[in-house]
This record gives structure tokens, C-alpha cells and sequence, in this order.
């Protein structure tokens, strides 16, 4: 089992913890992590293009003209297409972009993910979160005294809205529950922040 340091929120190692190989010693498997970040991102999408088709515009019930004697085209309805406010031929509409995967298949890209986050040593373990106040400066000084530079999420063992509220406006900077904790959230950032809480509910969650 892997050892990892664990920093208290002004930066000063507090002690070691040791962590579970069974969640965060998995073999990295990088086909099963893309096909989970892919199905994450298709699932977030909403398919908003809509127009309408002449059966579905307003009005256009009565024939404009009698069909023979006027000298004019025959025509059916005032909304079909070659009609100002007529309905669209090929009309777009809205698909169901949404992509399914197993839970199985979900856990093992999870704790593949987190496993190469502390192979590659940017998995980082604090004892706990914790702000007085909903203020950015305290969460700036914790970013700072851990030197979290790069793109960095913190995964909550509880959902603190201080916290929350605290970390909200720094930049490359986010915070997540333990609850929502995904493969995506674990691949886009490049370092990965638990705290001691995460831990144990992961371990908990996810050791065999």
C-alpha cells in the first residue's frame, strides 16, 4: 500500500496516511478512462436546435386561392416553405445526445484515474478544509502555502457551503462532494486535492 503525506491547510506536514491499493493502487487503463470522460461530456450536452416543419407552423389552414382560373401557381397553404413564414423543409430538431455505461465499467475509470494521480504525485492529502468565513483570501492562502498553481479541484467529504463559497472565484481553482466525484473531474485537472474524510468514504465506497 502507497504512503502519502498529509498537509494541514497552511502547507506544514501533519503526518502520513496510507492509502488503499485496492482504490488508489489500480493498473491505469487508459481505453476505459476516455470512454468514461466521453460519455460524462455527452451526457452533459443538450440538444437545443429546433425549428418547425409546415405541419407545425401556425395557420395556413384554408387554401389561399381556388386552385384553377386565377393565373397564378397553385398553392396549398400559406405555410409551406417557399412561403415568407412558411415551415422549414429539412427542419432541425433537437437528438438525445446521451451515452450509457455500466457501474462496473464507471468504477474501475474512477479508480484508474485516481490511481495514476498518485503515481504521477499529484494527488495531494490534507487533513481537512475548513474556512472561518465564505472569504476568497482564506482559500487563496491555503492555494498558495500548498503551492497549488496548476488546475487544481478539492474533493469535500462534506458539502460546506463556506467552503464552497470561498473557493468560487479563483481561477483554475474548484470544489466538488465526495457524492460527485467523477472521472472527468479527476483527468481535467492536474492535481487532485482529498481530504482525509475523502479518503476513508472512498475507501469505503470503493475497497474491495
Amino acid at each position: 500500500m502507497a504512503n502519502v503525506k498529509v498537509y494541514n491547510m497552511k502547507g506544514a506536514e501533519v503526518g502520513e496516511l496510507e492509502l488503499n491499493d485496492s482504490v488508489f493502487g489500480v493498473e491505469y487503463n487508459e481505453p476505459l478512462i476516455h470512454q468514461a470522460v466521453v460519455t460524462y461530456l455527452a451526457n452533459g450536452r443538450q440538444g437545443t436546435k429546433s425549428t418547425l416543419t409546415r405541419t407545425e407552423v401556425r395557420g395556413g389552414g384554408a387554401k389561399p386561392w381556388r386552385q384553377k382560373g386565377t393565373g397564378r401557381a397553385r398553392q396549398g397553404s400559406i405555410r409551406a416553405p417557399q412561403w415568407t413564414k412558411g415551415g422549414v423543409v429539412f427542419a432541425p430538431k433537437s437528438r438525445d445526445f446521451s451515452k450509457k455505461m455500466n457501474k462496473t465499467a464507471k468504477r474501475g475509470a474512477l479508480l484508474s484515474a485516481l490511481s495514476k494521480k498518485v503515481a504521477d504525485g499529484e494527488l495531494v492529502v490534507v487533513d481537512e478544509v475548513k474556512v472561518s468565513a465564505p472569504k476568497t483570501k482564506e482559500m487563496e492562502a491555503f492555494r498558495q502555502a500548498l503551492k497549488l498553481d496548476k488546475r487544481t479541484v478539492v474533493v469535500l467529504d462534506e458539502n460546506d457551503k463556506d467552503v464552497i463559497l470561498a473557493a468560487r472565484n479563483i481561477q483554475k481553482f474548484s470544489t466538488i462532494s465526495v457524492e460527485e466525484i467523477n472521472t472527468y473531474e479527476i483527468v481535467s485537472n492536474a492535481v487532485v486535492v482529498l481530504t482525509k474524510g475523502t479518503v476513508k468514504k472512498l475507501e469505503e465506497a470503493y475497497a474491495v
